[in-house]
């Protein structure tokens, strides 16, 4: 099988590989790149997916700054590719400009909501999934003391903030919650220096587990707790082996489900909302061999019992988006 892989330069150009038919799908990843071991990389597993399954090829780009995104989403629809799956919300203004433009072609973005009749939005309960992240934190913490730390300041990741908080506070009602957000521009998911200066400021004030919501900004959150002897928790993928034994657990969001089912449909997509919630495997916490020595049977039937009570709907977890306030955590 051949991949043909697309890329923009510096100066925003675009080569299309010849040869390739009209109908294939293709995905643009946001700014962190396919290999951040977080939400893009997830996204290009699920692509490789189907890839390997159908023994079929599809178009990728990696973008190399913001200004390229309407660009970038334009050629590949001029190519043919369809569907087109974008990941993060940055992409939403720019497809709802575009999409119009290609009315045949099926867009897929995934995190947020694009109302055109050729767009599939694609969207997780985080809150969810960090309220079980959360409980892990809260059971496991040895200080009463935890934090977060987000990437970009906006409402999704203050959604995952305070689902973590809820979870926190669920397993222990004394605990304290340090929270912190890397900055307020597309930048924040992208410097891990800073992911690492602010996990240090929180174990400074007693956090010795830390929740990274911040895209390739968590690497460098993982990587400093674990240097500074306390615990992680990984984002998106399951990236407890990024430092095995140091990683607590890791809240899995299974952007790679999305696009492989994105992908699998084809130009047959239906558009529309879609909600991966916990009950559809849209999001999860992650255990292996690399986190088994940190979570004890205990820990581990807590959190899955309460997994079971948000299912059935008997524990509904506040979500931030939905007032922009949070019971659990002052933001």
């Amino acid at each position: 099988m051949t991949l043909m892989k697309t890329l923009l330069g510096a100066a925003a150009t675009l080569a299309l590989t010849t040869g390739i038919a009209a109908a294939n799908p293709a995905i643009i990843y946001d700014l962190a790149g396919k290999f951040d071991k977080g939400f893009n990389e997830a996204a290009f597993n699920g692509a490789e997916k189907w890839a390997k399954e159908t023994d079929g090829t599809y178009k990728e780009m990696e973008m190399q700054s913001e200004a390229q995104r309407e660009q970038a989403l334009r050629r590949l629809a001029e190519s043919g590719a369809n569907p087109i799956v974008m990941t993060g919300s940055a992409f939403g203004n720019v497809l709802n400009a575009v999409a119009p433009d290609f009315p045949d072609t099926k867009f897929v973005i995934v995190d947020t909501v694009v109302e055109q009749p050729n767009v599939k939005s694609i969207v997780f309960t985080e809150d969810q999934g960090s309220y079980l992240v959360g409980m892990m934190a809260g059971l496991a913490s040895k200080t009463g003391t935890v934090g977060f730390i987000g990437g970009m300041d906006i409402p999704l990741i203050r959604r995952f903030g305070c689902g973590y908080a809820q979870g926190v506070i669920a397993a222990n009602p004394d605990a304290k919650i340090v929270l912190n957000m890397t900055g307020t521009t597309p930048a924040a998911w992208n410097d891990p220096v800073k992911g690492g200066e602010l996990a240090k400021g929180q174990k400074a004030q007693g956090a010795d587990v830390i929740y990274a919501a911040a895209g390739g900004t968590g690497l460098g959150v993982l990587q400093a707790a674990a240097d500074e002897g306390i615990l992680g928790i990984g984002i998106d993928s399951n990236q407890n082996g990024i430092r095995p034994g140091k990683v607590l657990t890791s809240m899995m969001k299974r952007v790679d489900v999305a696009v492989y089912n994105a992908f699998k449909e084809g130009a047959d997509l239906k558009s529309g909302l879609e909600v991966l919630d916990l009950k559809a495997g849209g999001v999860a916490y992650a255990m292996d061999e690399n986190n088994a020595s940190l979570v004890t049977p205990e820990m581990q039937a807590a959190v899955d019992a309460a997994a079971e009570k948000i299912k059935s709907g008997e524990l509904v977890v506040h979500d931030y988006m939905s007032d922009n306030t949070c019971p659990a955590a002052t933001f």
